[in-house]
């Protein structure tokens, strides 16, 4: 590469933002210029995240971006992304945002899921959902890229084959384990060690903000006014995550249809038993099984993928490789650490 592409993440000091760190400093045509964290500026990277310490621990965390650069990864609260957002773009930035501020089109659901009201409506048409496998080609062409939040990756995924097919059903549910990064690094109580070890419970059990993100991607890929019954579970892992639909449907090949629809991706792979998280952690990859019961008609389909890899950060990177023009899979594993 001749020239390196140079990009800012703000909020780097998170898991996102660590995990970030960790690809970015293996991909031979970027250069990370500014490291941004609000808590921890002024702080060397080494004193902060000790494990990237070979990496860039000599590096100074900053308030403010001290270089120019192409790229902002934001890996910051949904009103802070918000609100950078635009500033961002009148400064012809390209933005792959990783918090839920611009994923989902519709202003009233920020008041209804979020709890806040969404000061920037006019950008919500102008983000790009990014999920390359479904939105590869507008993602190319994109400004602002928002990236999918890990539960919508994993179950829209398993679900893509379905509604591309056409395959008519009056609803979904949707059941996903997540591991407790899941929630971020700031401290909470009941993910506390004593109390999250040998245990793991239900949450937003009626109302989480996944499941509008679900919902407008489906509106997206094919005008269908389709709702999803979505149910999460955190576990007492650090990451991965399984999400299991259940759709009643005719009797379908599953298997030829989801291993025809996913012919040649890079990074989705049709397996021939349940899936586990094991199997994909520390990568980019997005494990389906599907499977169909004949004496309930529904199908079954189970997903794999790491939160923190095809679920945040490293899907970043495959959006960033696409919008400027890199291999799609340019320095994102697909061996993952086992065991």
């Amino acid at each position: 590469m001749e020239q390196a592409l140079k990009v800012c993440i703000y909020g780097a000091t998170g898991y996102t933002g660590a995990e970030l760190i960790r690809a970015l400093s293996q991909h031979p045509a970027v250069k990370i210029t500014s490291l941004v964290s609000s808590s921890s500026a002024g702080k060397k990277v080494k004193d902060v995240l000790p494990h990237l310490s070979p990496i860039l621990g000599g590096r100074t965390l900053v308030s403010e971006p001290e270089e120019e650069y192409d790229l902002a990864f934001l890996c910051l609260p949904h009103e802070a992304s918000m609100e950078l957002v635009p500033k961002l773009l009148e400064e012809e930035k390209k933005i792959v945002d990783l918090s839920g501020a611009y994923r989902i089109r519709d202003k009233k659901s920020y008041e209804e899921f979020y709890g806040f009201n969404h000061t920037h409506p006019e950008l919500l048409s102008q983000a790009v959902y990014g999920l390359p496998e479904l939105f590869r080609e507008e993602i190319k062409k994109a400004m602002l890229v928002a990236n999918p939040g890990c539960y919508p990756t994993a179950t829209l995924l398993a679900l893509y084959p379905l509604l591309k097919e056409g395959i008519e059903f009056e609803e979904i549910v949707v059941h996903a384990l997540s591991g407790v990064s899941g929630a971020g690094r700031k401290t909470r109580q009941h993910f506390h060690y004593p109390e999250m070890e040998e245990s793991f419970f239900a949450y937003s059990v009626e109302k989480h903000r996944h499941t509008p993100e679900m919902e407008d991607a489906v509106r997206r890929l094919t005008g269908r006014e389709l709702k999803i019954r979505f149910t999460p579970v955190v576990v007492p892992a650090s990451r991965g995550m399984l999400s299991t639909l259940y759709v009643k449907i005719p009797p379908t090949d599953l298997r030829e249809l989801y291993s025809e629809t996913y012919r040649g991706e890079e990074f989705v792979h049709i397996v021939d038993e349940p899936p586990k998280t094991k199997w994909v952690l520390g990568t980019n990859l997005c494990l389906i099984y599907p499977s169909y019961d004949e004496r309930t008609s529904t199908a079954v389909i189970i997903s794999a993928i790491d939160n923190l890899g095809k679920g945040a950060s490293l899907q970043a990177v495959q959006n960033m490789n696409l919008l400027f023009g890199f291999e799609e899979g340019l320095s994102l594993p697909k061996t993952p650490l086992f065991p």
